[in-house]
């Protein structure tokens, strides 16, 4: 898309390749070997992005990148809540999507988080940490750098922070680590800390006046535990948090896999 925005007079291509150079040049780098198309382009400015520590960043390059990722939003299309279907009629307070939680325009999103809390460092990689703070901007692991900084250790399993969301087209992002079961069955353990990051994330959305929350596949991916009875502890998670909260709160559950999106169908529409 090549057309000139009425802000800052530049087409997306031009602030892409700005970005680029700039933030090679923070690595003391130059912009050799920067690739022509802009599928190339886009792929390198989304790694220098992965890879940048949470330091403080230059005013022209926060403008830029700000134009640029809200630019994508526009591109990429905004889906609202009320847009997501609804499986069971009995619950519409509970909605079913698939597709990428970066596009949900909901109160907050949640973030499938690592114990550092400060994102994805592998360019490109395909995780939600990684999505998230791709169209976030540089000043979600800004935000979450000062919140790691202010506590000893890294995150404990099974906890929310919350932060801006900053370019996302939701208000927050409440990050969570979900338990790490790679080659081993999920114990009564791994239940209970997956249940309370399903528990907490909702507790924090409702303090930050929150009335609608996104949830990936906490724990599932990477992390290991079964697709399936990860989809159990959570629906069951947020079913016991609604019946005991009058408050209003919408709950999307947002899927990737053909896989996942069969598991929630089923799971909700049993009752």
């Amino acid at each position: 898309m090549n057309e000139r925005n009425t802000t800052d007079g530049l087409t997306q291509e031009e602030r892409r390749l700005r970005l680029i150079e700039l933030l090679l040049a923070e690595r003391g780098e130059a912009a050799e070997g920067v690739p022509d198309d802009a599928d190339g382009r886009r792929l390198l400015l989304r790694g220098l992005l992965n890879v940048r520590p949470p330091e403080p960043a230059s005013a022209e390059l926060l403008a830029l990148q700000d134009a640029y990722l809200q630019e994508r939003n526009r591109e990429r299309g905004v889906v609202t809540v009320a847009e997501t279907p609804v499986p069971d009629p009995a619950e519409p307070w509970l909605h079913l999507w698939q597709g990428d939680i970066c596009r949900l325009g909901a109160d907050a999103v949640v973030n499938a988080a690592n114990s550092a809390l400060l994102g994805c460092f592998m360019p490109n990689h395909a995780c939600i940490d990684n999505c998230i703070h791709t169209f976030a901007g540089i000043q979600l692991r800004l935000a979450c750098d000062e919140l790691m900084s202010s506590q000893d250790g890294p995150e404990p399993t099974g906890r929310a922070r919350v932060t801006p969301a900053f370019n996302l087209p939701s208000r927050h992002v409440i990050h969570t680590v979900g338990p790490v079961v790679a080659g081993r069955q999920p114990t009564g353990q791994d239940r209970e800390l997956l249940a309370s990051c399903y528990t907490g994330c909702l507790d924090a959305a409702l303090a930050a006046g929150c009335r609608s929350i996104a949830f990936c596949c906490i724990s599932t991916g990477v992390f290991g535990y079964p697709n399936r009875e990860a989809a159990e502890v959570a629906v069951d998670a947020v079913r016991a948090w609604k019946s005991v909260h009058s408050e209003p709160m919408e709950v999307v559950f947002d899927v990737f896999l053909d896989v996942d999106l069969e598991i929630y169908r089923q799971l909700l529409a049993a009752r």
